[in-house]
This record gives structure tokens, C-alpha cells and sequence, in this order.
């Protein structure tokens, strides 16, 4: 019998189709990957197993028996844990007291243990191989902390169907060995993992089975050993993908930024050297705390370096804030781009023209048909999907929101160009598009900086690799020089050396 069984679910959204017909299921002490590109329906689907979203028909049961109350309690009382990309923490609570609210069901009356409070997060957080300090406000935390604690917490749980949406995304590879141990585990004590994943070569190391999704319906389930990366490509896009690294080669042309000795107390970054050319991309990888981040924020002016010198085109520049970094052609895409990288409620051109009002307004009133023409041209040369420039930007996918937030920099013409996890979380298709967009970008002469955790990513994008650790640049090799088990080596060696020094 299926620990968790899918029959014929059905869900629509006004006249949009999500769910048509799809059957799933899982067993107990299995690993089962659902794929499929943005908007193939798996949301939706592991929306309606966690009670979130209630179907149009179909039935789903648990331990054979049908689920007739459809909501986030009544699928925790089933056993069902569902952890998303942005997990659903308070933020200015600790550490330990989001991880209390999950599994305390004491009188509200009732004294706190507050030592009992810290021990349980600080064995739960281990287990899920998570080294942070339960006393941390969750607001401190990056994304990839944040999954660890909701992992921690569904552990804490006894999740008997854990749902784990982009787990990876942005770990690093010792974590993501961790996380899949802990897996591997909680598949031993018998509970069911449904794992949703866009990095499709890390698929057969922790999925015993996987099924493929298109356009809302299910395309094929395979047992995993079935199931080559090249033939999932083809069943989720419905066609052969060619290239998801279509990296083009560009003769560099002269220095444009470089970092001499780079440094800033607050944020733990030291001793930072580097260069980027113009028409280069210059890969940063590293564990998370390596410093990468605090790098891409210092040369923005979001963290201003304390010491050593910021050159653009081989003059010295002090870059104090984000306003002067834009003034000087520098731009950034932060990793968490539905915070940071984009406004989810203004649309498609007002995202676009948000760093350059000035091309777009007169006596301080904004043109809109200029501001239309301006994006109509972004969606246009970067291949955003929308029904129009003035639909709001939480409207669209993933990857093309991603897009979004790269255009409103292109269209002001900048000559730096940062880049922090610029794939994270989108699906296979979309990944290849922006890959794309990066490399025209340096085809048109700018200096891109490419920070990610995806090493197939750093490895088939650039040019020359720098690796961080311990908030400094450890070494940088050129792209027939790297490997990831370098990578990985120089990652390691500077975190031992920086915890000796």
C-alpha cells in the first residue's frame, strides 16, 4: 500500500488549467523526484499534499484511508511536511523559538524552558547538519540557513512525508552531502520524500523513482536508474535541449573593475584581489559564509569596504552606496531576487525603467508609453514571457522574473555587471535562457561577475574561476584548469586555514 496516493487530480485557476488527470505516489521509505519546468503543475500538486491548495476533484489518500479535509492542519496531523524555497519562518523571532512554535503544544500559560528550547533546536539543527546558533534571529539568516531550520523542523516533527522543494539550491556541495544523509536516514525510518529539483545530475544520487510533469499533466514516472538527465530534459520540454552552458567565446578586452586587498570588519571580508576584464566572466564559488555575497554587496555599496581600493577602468573609485556603485555603471542581481531583485507588485515596466526613471520621465511626471516602448524592448531582446508590459511582475515564472531584474540594468547601460545565484530555482528551460543572456552580456563587452553554488554552472560559464573561503579569495584558476574536486579542495583549505589563523 502507498504511504501517500494521488488519483486524478484536477485544479484550475479561472480558465488556466494547473492540474489534468495527474496520479502520483509514493511508498514508504522512498525517495520519489517530481520535475518538470516552471508551471508544469508541481506546485500546485505538493501544494494540494500539504493542504494548501484544495483540489477540483480527484482523491488523494494517506495509508490508503481518503483525505477529506484539505488544509495545512489537517496534513500536518497526517504527517506531511512541506519545506519551499522561501520557508515560512517568522523573521524577527530566534532561531529557537520558530523551531518551538512547529512542535510545542504547551498552554500558552504555561512557563517556558527555555534551556529545554535551546537544546532541542541545537540537536535538531545538527541533525540536519546545520551549524547555527539557535539564539540567531531568523531575519539573519541566508536562504539556505533558513531551509536548514525548516528541515530541522520537519526532523523534530517525525515527518512521515517530508516535501522538499529545491533543497539544494543554493548549498554548498559538503551541505548538500549532509542534507542527503539526513535524507537517506529519514527514508531508512520509513517515511515517503517527495524531492522537486531542477539540478537534474543530482538526481540519481538520492531518487529511487521520478516522475515528469508538463503543461499540468504527468508525462511518465520511471524508476530513477531508468532515467538519464538527457531523457528527462526531453520529457519535461517536450523537445531536445542542446546546450544548457551555451557559452560563447570573447576575446577580453582591457581590466575594467579589479579589487586590491579588499576588506570590510563587518562582514568578514579581508585581504580580497581580483580582476575582471571587459567581455569576461569571472566565476565565484564557495561553501555559503565563504564571503561570496558580502563581496557582491561591498562592490555595490551596500557593505562599503573599509580597506583597500575599488579600480573601474584603472581609477580609483570609493563606493559608499548603492547610488554611487549605479552612477558608475556597476549593477547587482542578489540571489533573493523576489526581495531584493524585483517588485512583485508593480509590472513588467515599471520594474524595467525602476533604475533609470530619468530616461523615462519629464518635469517629474513618467511617460508611460515611453516607459512601454523601454520594456517592450527588454521582453523582446531577453525573451520575457508575459501577456503584456503591464502585468505585475509576481505574475510570471521564476526564470522570467530573473529576467526582469537583469533588464531594468541592461537597459540603463551598465559596464559591471554582478550576478548572485542568477539560476536559483528556475527550471531546466529557463536556465539555458538566462546561461544565454550571460554570455551575451559579455559578448557585449561587460565584466560579469558570476556567483553560484551550481559548480556545473561556475565550471560551463566561466572563464576563469575565483574560489572564496574565510572571506577571501583563495585562489582563481583559468576554465581548463578547473575542476570541481579543485574547487572543492580549495574551499576546504581555506576554511582550515582561516579557523587556525
Amino acid at each position: 500500500m502507498a504511504l501517500l496516493d494521488a488519483s486524478s487530480v484536477n485544479k484550475s485557476y479561472g480558465g488556466v488549467t494547473a492540474l489534468r488527470d495527474v496520479s502520483f505516489e509514493l511508498r514508504g521509505g522512498e525517495v520519489h523526484a517530481l520535475v518538470g519546468e516552471n508551471g508544469a503543475g508541481k506546485s500546485t500538486l505538493v501544494g494540494i499534499f500539504a493542504g494548501r491548495v484544495p483540489p477540483d476533484s480527484g482523491v488523494i489518500s494517506i495509508d490508503g484511508v481518503p483525505v477529506t479535509d484539505h488544509a495545512p492542519s489537517s496534513a500536518r496531523a497526517h504527517g506531511v511536511h512541506a519545506i519551499y524555497q522561501q520557508p515560512a519562518l517568522f523573521p524577527d523571532l530566534s532561531v529557537a523559538e520558530n523551531i518551538a512554535l512547529s512542535l510545542e503544544s504547551q498552554s500558552p500559560l504555561a512557563p517556558v524552558n527555555w534551556r529545554r528550547r535551546r537544546l532541542q533546536a541545537r540537536d535538531l539543527l545538527a541533525r540536519a547538519a546545520a551549524s547555527i546558533d539557535p539564539e540567531r534571529t531568523v531575519s539573519s539568516l541566508s536562504i539556505a540557513e533558513q531551509q536548514l531550520v525548516a528541515i530541522a523542523t520537519a526532523v523534530g516533527a517525525r515527518a512521515r512525508v517530508l516535501i522538499l522543494d529545491e533543497p539544494t539550491a543554493c548549498l554548498s556541495a559538503p551541505e548538500i552531502d549532509a542534507l542527503f544523509a539526513l535524507v537517506g536516514e529519514l527514508r531508512g525510518q520509513g517515511a515517503g520524500i517527495i524531492y522537486i529539483s531542477h539540478k537534474l545530475d543530482e538526481l540519481p544520487r538520492i531518487a529511487d523513482r521520478v516522475t515528469v510533469l508538463r503543461d499540468g499533466r504527468r508525462v511518465e514516472t520511471r524508476e530513477m536508474a531508468a532515467a538519464p538527465a538527457a531523457e528527462l530534459i526531453r520529457l519535461m520540454v517536450g523537445r531536445e535541449l542542446s546546450a544548457i552552458f551555451p557559452k560563447q567565446d570573447v576575446a577580453p578586452g582591457a581590466t575594467a573593475v579589479e579589487g586590491r586587498g579588499l576588506g570590510c570588519r563587518r562582514t568578514g571580508l579581508h585581504d580580497v584581489d581580483f580582476t575582471i576584464r571587459a567581455g569576461e566572466i569571472l566565476g565565484v564559488a564557495g561553501l555559503i559564509g565563504s564571503g561570496r555575497t558580502a563581496l557582491a554587496q561591498t562592490l555595490f555599496g551596500l557593505e562599503p569596504a573599509e580597506a583597500g581600493q575599488i579600480l573601474l577602468g584603472g581609477r580609483a573609485v570609493a563606493i559608499d552606496a548603492p547610488a554611487t556603485a549605479r552612477a558608475l555603471g556597476i549593477a547587482y542581481v542578489p540571489e533573493d531576487r523576489g526581495r531584493c531583485g524585483v517588485i512583485g507588485a508593480m509590472s513588467v515596466a515599471e520594474n524595467v525603467t525602476l533604475t533609470d526613471l530619468a530616461s523615462v520621465s519629464s518635469r517629474g511626471f513618467v511617460n508611460r508609453e515611453r516607459e512601454d516602448r523601454v520594456a517592450e524592448h527588454s521582453c523582446e531582446r531577453l525573451g520575457i514571457k508575459t501577456r503584456g508590459v503591464r502585468a505585475a511582475v509576481s505574475e510570471l515564472s521564476g526564470g522570467n522574473q530573473q529576467k526582469v531584474a537583469v533588464a531594468k540594468w541592461l537597459s540603463r547601460g551598465a559596464r559591471v555587471m554582478i550576478l548572485d545565484e542568477p539560476t536559483q530555482g528556475v527550471d531546466v528551460g529557463a536556465k539555458a535562457e538566462i546561461h544565454r543572456l550571460v554570455s551575451e552580456m559579455a559578448a557585449d563587452g561587460l565584466a560579469v561577475m558570476l556567483i553560484s553554488s551550481d559548480l556545473p554552472e561556475v565550471l560551463g560559464m566561466s572563464d576563469r574561476v575565483a574560489v572564496m573561503a574565510g572571506g577571501t579569495i583563495v585562489g582563481t584558476m583559468n576554465r581548463g584548469d578547473a575542476t570541481p574536486e579543485k574547487i572543492l579542495s580549495m574551499s576546504l583549505g581555506g576554511m582550515r586555514q582561516a579557523g587556525t589563523s
